[in-house]
């Protein structure tokens, strides 16, 4: 904490005598027994700023009162180029790290946005968590299912502020969507198909390994993975479509999308039953390990969530590369980032539509109200609008479709032992296996 806080406090009841007799003194925020004026700037840092960890970071600067005091990356030539970024927005320029932990160690900063690639979230994340400081952390939450609810446990036992970058929880038109859906006026929701189709799903032509480049510490940014040589086609903006480092699509876009089904529901556990088919059928002179053609099934009591992706294309129903269609009995309600319709279902008997007609609802990208809901519940202490928990349940959904293919299976959650019971090939990919010297964290 900033000497500047640290007198505050030595003076707190000094400042709460003098506020009976002069109206002019501003009342602290109380943050777990931590008194923060509201005038105080919020001191942030960026661990891996690349993508979309350096959106987050601009969105929060957009802000009055926020400050990047610190960037961590392990490529020197982003991370300088990144520092020329910041003191162009806020015309000071914040202090370099490499290393997250001495980042974590630095006592003025308030709060890290973690943009690293997902097999790098959960170290960084429970350090933070430890050592009090409020986390943004893209999604998905991590790169596995142990992993995410270690986080959860860390979130709760250290009372920190977390949001999972799950943005659609913040968007006015996606609100509005759910709130038509759960006020029935599409009838009963039984099935909600999803999809998702991009062409960088299939990853990078294939290349030779090569040496790894100038100003790139390649160790660490293996970290906790196992160790492999340097492949451009591995590294930066494609280092998703492998297993040691992200799920593929299905971790990057059925993240978001999954969650808009769940959220309509209010489910808040896994499903009864994950089945999936697919594989690599497609573009075998591109690098990737995740499956470029898949179709997925969560099966609940009375409900249906169905996802689907074929990477390499970009068309889908309704016109649309990606989207939702919330099925009713009356209405069928289709959703992406751009906007919403209603298709109502025709009432033969009554020769009209069983629902009214409405024009299209238009939506706005929704990356910076997400980021404003965090810095005010960093404030507040109030909850986020897409919390540890949802990000951590989504995320085990994607996983466990991943999961479900790899092994060949039709799995079931079993909550008692927090497995999929008796199927141990796929019990075998829930905890990672953390190459030395990185230690999964114990909570």
């Amino acid at each position: 904490m900033q000497h500047s806080r640290r007198k505050f406090i030595n003076n707190a009841a000094k400042l709460t005598a003098g506020a009976a007799f002069t109206s002019s003194i501003v009342a602290p925020l109380l943050v777990h027994g931590k008194a923060f004026l509201p005038s105080e700037k919020i001191k942030i840092a960026l661990i891996g700023c690349k993508s979309m960890g350096f959106g987050d970071l601009e969105n929060a600067l957009k802000l009055p009162g926020v400050e990047c005091v610190a960037l961590c990356d392990v490529d020197e030539t982003i991370l300088n180029s990144r520092s020329k970024d910041v003191e162009k927005i806020q015309g000071k320029a914040p202090t370099l790290y490499k290393d997250y932990r001495k980042v974590i160690d630095n006592k003025d900063i308030d709060a890290v946005i973690i943009g690293t690639p997902d097999h790098w979230h959960c170290l960084p994340f429970v350090a933070a968590c430890q050592a009090g400081k409020d986390v943004y952390v893209e999604k998905p939450l991590a790169n596995s299912i142990a992993e995410c609810q270690i986080m959860v446990a860390a979130t709760r036992k250290y009372k920190r502020v977390v949001q999972v970058g799950q943005q659609q929880r913040s968007g006015a038109h996606f609100i509005q969507a759910m709130d038509f859906i759960k006020s029935g006026k599409i009838g009963q929701l039984r099935k909600v198909n999803i999809w998702g189709n991009f062409n960088y799903g299939i990853g990078q032509p294939i290349v030779p390994d090569s040496p790894v480049p100038a100003g790139v510490n390649f160790d660490t940014w293996l970290g906790p993975a196992p160790l492999r040589s340097f492949n451009n086609a591995r590294f930066h903006g494609s280092w998703r479509m492998f297993w040691n480092y992200g799920g593929g699509l299905m971790t990057d876009w059925g993240v978001h999308l999954i969650d808009m089904a769940l959220w309509a529901k209010n489910i808040t556990a896994m499903p009864d039953i994950i089945t999936a088919t697919g594989g690599n059928f497609a573009y075998p002179d591109h690098a990737h390990e995740t499956f470029d053609t898949m179709n997925v099934s969560y099966q609940f009591k009375d409900y249906l969530i169905n996802w689907e992706h074929t990477a390499g294309t970009q068309n889908g129903p309704y016109g649309r590369l990606y989207g939702l269609a919330f099925i009713g009995n009356d209405a069928t309600l289709v959703i992406d980032r751009d906007n919403w319709e209603l298709f109502p279902e025709w009432d033969d008997t009554n020769k009209k539509t069983k629902v009214p007609k409405m024009e299209k609802q238009s939506g706005i990208d929704s990356h910076d109200v997400h980021m404003k809901n965090f810095i005010d519940c960093m404030k507040s202490r109030k909850e986020p609008a897409c919390p540890i928990e949802n990000g951590s349940l989504v995320a085990r959904y994607a996983h466990a479709a991943n999961i479900a293919l790899r092994t060949q299976s039709q799995l079931s959650w079993n909550n008692a032992n927090n497995n999929f019971g008796n199927n141990a090939a796929a019990n075998a990919l829930i905890t990672p296996v953390y190459r030395s010297p990185w230690v999964l964290p114990v909570v």
